[in-house]
């Protein structure tokens, strides 16, 4: 007996094409571009949620150095003096603390700053 496909195969397209919604011409309206507009829709994601982490990271440091250069202090002598001081707050915290309670920000660089000399003494 001969397999008929008509229910499965139409719900199959329909998730593909209701996953291509948006894309212009053919790439939401014709089957076999659809799927090659899918695969490489996921695969950008793939890549992009990496990104996105780096990219924030960025951010962070860039607000971060701003704020230390102000402070009187390179990003990289802060860093370096949150680990003799044993502060463990992660740059998003920090670039937070120096947007939102720059008052907090600056405690943490007078104890960054202390850390420091006290080491080099």
């Amino acid at each position: 007996m001969r397999v008929r496909l008509g229910k499965a195969r139409r719900r199959s397209k329909k998730r593909l094409f209701k996953e291509a919604r948006g894309n212009v011409g053919g790439r939401s309206k014709l089957l076999r571009t659809v799927k090659e507009t899918i695969i490489r829709s996921r695969a950008y994601a793939f890549r992009d949620r990496r990104v996105r982490k780096r990219m924030f990271r960025q951010l962070w440091i860039i607000r971060l150095t701003a704020a230390c250069r102000e402070r009187g202090i390179s990003y990289s002598q802060f860093i370096h003096g949150l680990h003799l001081a044993g502060i463990e707050l992660n740059r998003k915290s920090l670039s937070e603390l120096a947007i939102v309670h720059p008052q907090v920000f600056d405690e943490v660089v007078a104890l960054v700053k202390s850390a420091k000399s006290a080491a080099t003494a």
